[in-house]
């Protein structure tokens, strides 16, 4: 009766192994390179563009923002022997102040909640919505189970060429 009942176990293991590796078979696995896609698109270029149109426009500031702090640390150190203990106090905490200020400036244009992050997000995410809605469609049109990216740092060493979708999302966005 032991025997019997460890038998029919080992049995019924076997089989529903067996039944998810057929299944496991079934699946369809696609790709995608988001990146590759997003650069073919012309909105993406003409959002790139404005993005390095605010940000030059920042660095510009923090350029001038460091000029003047060089300047006051150059006159600082040209005529702090001219100055009283006082007035050297006031001096170093003026130029502290001109740093703290741009660095106040760089967190609030390029930190990690930074206005650059920000309008980043707001002019990408109706684009990336469209290449999504794209992957999703040809996804489901060619009865694909699971779509990868291949963009920036994916995990996914090899894939067969056969198994590429740009091609099919690239055309569902209009573009040839």
């Amino acid at each position: 009766m032991r025997n019997l009942f460890l038998h029919s176990a080992i049995t019924c293991c076997l089989l529903l192994v067996c039944a998810s590796f057929t299944i496991a078979q079934d699946q369809r696995i696609g790709y995608v390179n988001t990146d590759q896609i997003l650069t073919q698109m012309s909105e993406y270029q003409g959002i790139q563009q404005q993005l390095s149109t605010i940000s030059s426009e920042w660095n510009k500031q923090l350029d001038k923002m460091e000029q003047e702090i060089d300047q006051l640390k150059e006159d600082f150190e040209a005529k702090k022997i001219l100055y009283t203990e006082e007035l050297k106090k006031q001096k170093q905490q003026e130029i502290q102040n001109k740093v703290q200020q741009r660095q106040q400036y760089l967190d609030e244009k390029f930190g990690a909640n930074g206005e650059y992050f920000e309008k980043q997000k707001e002019l990408l995410e109706p684009i990336q919505r469209k290449v999504f809605d794209a992957i999703n469609k040809v996804a489901n049109d060619q009865n694909v189970d699971f779509v990868f990216d291949r963009a920036q740092n994916s995990s996914m060493l090899y894939g067969e060429q056969e198994w590429n979708l740009n091609k099919e999302v690239l055309q569902e966005l209009g573009i040839r």
